[in-house]
């Protein structure tokens, strides 16, 4: 019998977000390339519909936090591998590398892959351990922050040799080519800034109102865009009344078109409290915005302090205003400083680079 040549993607999630983003890319970038791929997904997951738009082969299982001791499912996860030849697996999230993982072993598959896109330190506990030790094979990370948490809480957690890191990719092309229009038309002189993202603990949004109230105590000109939808929209909601800032923050919901809401803007801000990598940033510097974010995570990958943003410390609500106000008093610094975000993306993120080495990695 022939070796197996499918390489299988597995991501429950429902939802869309970074890393479906990924799967989705990579997923179509390797079918496209006459790779043979199978993606396992949650049915009616907004990853799943575009799937099955772009004709790439999908299987549908639901999946939750314990579905690995369910054995039914383990089994029906070792069908769909056998069924279509997998010879390795690239796992999103926990519960995905904990049944998709489990499956695999029991399969005889030889990769076994947990691709790490959120730079939040993995906890020590018995489960983790087995499975970094005795099911996975290897760990795809998108950023050397990422890396890093792998092993933050037991340093022998996982082999370090045997954690890769490739960047995400970022299709200029595709991005270029998006229809756009200004969501937001610009009164006298105020900067626009604004944020995308969903509406969770991480993004970490309720630092904006915060942003907000201080920029209207120093009387500048400004408005604030947020765009994105989430479980604590009503809360942000409410918390923007409360303070009686509604003419300065406009909610604009989900948001189809990322182009369209960056190139609204003057100014991108990322209040985020993590990120595995911030594809928001990448997408603000592709319409030549400048960035302002913390200094933690992986925005050193992308945000060069001075360069194309500022970096500034976490939560420090002082700094974060006081470059908001930096760029409405050089506001001729601001197109430099945007060209230089979209050489930078240009030059190191490019999707045909990026996507060749993942390849490359998934051949090896």
């Amino acid at each position: 019998m022939s070796e197996a040549k499918t390489i299988c993607f597995f991501n429950s999630t429902k939802t869309w977000g970074g890393g479906e983003k990924w799967h989705f890319e990579m997923s179509s970038f390797l079918h496209s390339q006459g790779e043979k791929v199978l993606v396992i997904v949650s049915p009616n997951s907004e990853l799943s519909k575009k799937l099955k738009l772009k004709g790439i082969p999908i299987e549908e299982i639901s999946v939750s936090n314990f579905s690995y001791v369910n054995v039914s499912k383990v089994n029906k996860v070792v069908r769909f591998y056998n069924k279509h030849h997998v010879k390795t697996v690239v796992m999103n999230s926990s519960e995905d590398m904990k049944l998709g993982g489990l499956a695999a072993r029991k399969a005889g598959i030889n990769r076994i892959i947990y691709r790490r896109g959120s730079a939040i330190p993995i906890k020590n506990s018995f489960i983790n351990r087995y499975f970094f030790q005795n099911v996975l094979t290897e760990v795809l990370a998108n950023s050397e922050a990422t890396k890093k948490t792998i092993n933050a809480k037991n340093s022998a957690l996982f082999p370090i040799e045997k954690i890769t890191v490739i960047p995400n990719a970022i299709d200029i092309a595709s991005f270029d080519n998006l229809q756009f229009r200004n969501l937001y038309k610009r009164e006298n002189s105020e900067i626009v800034l604004g944020n995308l993202g969903r509406m969770v603990y991480q993004k970490n949004q309720t630092f904006l109102i915060e942003v907000a109230k201080e920029l209207k105590k120093r009387n500048l000109n400004f408005k604030m865009l947020i765009g994105g939808d989430g479980k604590l929209e009503k809360e942000l909601k409410d918390k923007v009344a409360q303070e009686k800032l509604d003419s300065e923050i406009k909610f604009l919901g989900f948001i189809n078109n990322p182009k369209s809401f960056m190139s609204s803007l003057d100014v991108f801000l990322l209040p985020s409290r993590w990120e595995g990598f911030g594809y928001v940033l990448a997408e603000a510097m592709l319409c030549e915005k400048p960035c302002i974010a913390f200094e933690i995570s992986s925005n050193f990958q992308i945000v060069e302090n001075n360069n194309n943003g500022f970096l500034v410390p976490f939560e420090n609500l002082k700094a974060f205003c006081d470059k908001i106000e930096w760029y409405l008093n050089h506001r001729d610094q601001i197109d430099g400083m945007g060209k230089n975000g979209r050489e930078k993306i240009e030059n190191e993120f490019n999707s045909t680079l990026i996507q060749n080495k993942v390849k490359e990695f998934l051949q090896s």
